[in-house]
């Protein structure tokens, strides 16, 4: 069975005693470095996937739709 089904979402009290676990972890002083880091990554990552060339019109051919790589002439059989 699902954990969050047999738990349920995490409500309030649970958000906020996360969130004194991560102080405690991390320390009050390097929390605003490690989401500077975590924003940073995610820029990145948006950045990279809109740079990314569209994959799908590669390996098929000419482009005009029947993928026999002729450029669009016919051969005469004699």
């Amino acid at each position: 069975m699902n954990a969050i089904l047999l738990f349920g979402m995490p409500g309030g009290p649970e958000i906020f005693i996360i969130l004194i676990i991560i102080v405690l972890l991390f320390g009050a002083k390097k929390i605003p470095d490690l989401m500077k880091g975590v924003g940073k990554g995610i820029k990145e990552f948006k950045s990279a996937t809109k740079d990314e060339p569209d994959d799908k019109n590669k390996g098929k051919g000419n482009g005009n739709g029947n993928g026999n790589g002729n450029n669009g002439k016919t051969e005469q059989l004699n």
